[in-house]
């Protein structure tokens, strides 16, 4: 196979240039969003070796692209069937109409460069990290798994929790530090907190796990915001995928004040949805950044990108995960 990289600003310019370089057999390998220069990166390449390589790619009879207005109606049933609230519906499948000739994966991928940003977190934070959200979305055990991805590249994090008032806070996140050999900070105020990330060792990344807020209370939120301005740390919104999209949409909306630039979503390993990620993402204005897939605190989450998160709104192109209900709701 030949192997080539193409570079450019959008996901949807870098596709033309796999089309117009290698022809419609180019195979794409891996997409890469490079957060620093905000450029989009391709792998493609084109088996030398495949029967059809003497064919004259720019006329051939046999090629038959598929039809743009069923990879239109595909995307929109695939968008519907989870949750996505019907104004960034709408505007998702306005933005694939560039690429609807390359089948609905290719195009929502497109569409979701088009409409959000991709930030994965770095393999070394610099900046403390403070993971935020609502109760019961998984910020205590995304903050460990973390610490674990970390510990497991040979990285001593600190981690602090500020979630000292619920009964069990502590203890939850202490049960995993001490197996990771770390000494877990509790902090119950921000100069506390402050303290915390200015006592670490110079290069450790810190770690801040946060009582689940009501999004919606001014002293929550102020609390919080509170804590990030004295920390220095970065708000990371935590979101569950499987939850409501419509009040996610409103949680994330009501937390954007707090500087979000990156959601980081939780449970897609049990959630058949992902309306409240993209709605929350949408609402916050901030990067779509790594997915938990597992419960377990040794899976790291995965960083996410277009054609990866694409692939997960529609399995398979042209088979999205639709029910009867919303078969039958759909004209």
């Amino acid at each position: 196979m030949r192997i080539k990289v193409y570079v450019a600003p959008t996901l949807a310019l870098a596709f033309d240039q796999v089309r117009a370089d290698l022809g419609e057999d180019a195979i794409i390998l891996s997409t890469e969003p490079d957060p620093e220069t905000g450029t989009v990166r391709i792998a493609a390449g084109l088996d030398v070796e495949d029967s059809r390589q003497h064919v004259n790619v720019s006329d051939r009879e046999w090629y038959e692209p598929p039809d743009p207005g069923w990879v239109e109606q595909d995307i929109r049933r695939a968008l519907t069937f989870h949750g996505v609230p019907r104004p960034l519906v709408d505007r998702l499948t306005a933005a694939a109409a560039t690429l609807l000739d390359e089948g609905s994966v290719l195009a929502l991928a497109a569409a979701l460069d088009t409409v959000f940003g991709f930030l994965p977190l770095s393999p070394r934070p610099q900046r403390a990290l403070m993971l935020i959200g609502p109760p019961g979305v998984g910020k205590t055990l995304s903050v460990a798994k973390l610490a674990t991805r970390l510990r497991q590249a040979g990285i001593a994090a600190a981690v602090v929790t500020t979630d000292t008032r619920r009964a069990g806070g502590v203890e939850q996140l202490e049960a995993f530090t001490r197996i990771l050999g770390i000494d877990l900070l509790a902090a119950d105020t921000p100069a506390a907190a402050a303290a915390a990330v200015r006592h670490a060792p110079a290069g450790c990344p810190v770690l801040i796990d946060t009582a689940g807020v009501n999004p919606f209370d001014d002293d929550d939120l102020a609390e919080l915001g509170s804590l990030a301005t004295a920390s220095g740390a970065e708000p990371v919104l935590v979101v569950a995928a499987g939850t409501d999209p419509e009040e996610a949409m409103d949680a994330a909306g009501a937390m954007a004040q707090l500087g979000i630039r990156r959601v980081m979503a939780t449970r897609l390993d049990a959630a058949r949805r992902l309306g409240s990620v993209l709605a929350s993402a949408f609402a916050a204005r901030a990067a779509l950044s790594e997915v938990s897939v597992s419960n377990r605190v040794t899976e790291a989450p995965i960083a996410v990108n277009p054609v990866s998160l694409a692939r997960l709104i529609i399995p398979e192109a042209g088979q999205p995960a639709t029910s009867p209900a919303l078969e039958e709701a759909m004209p």
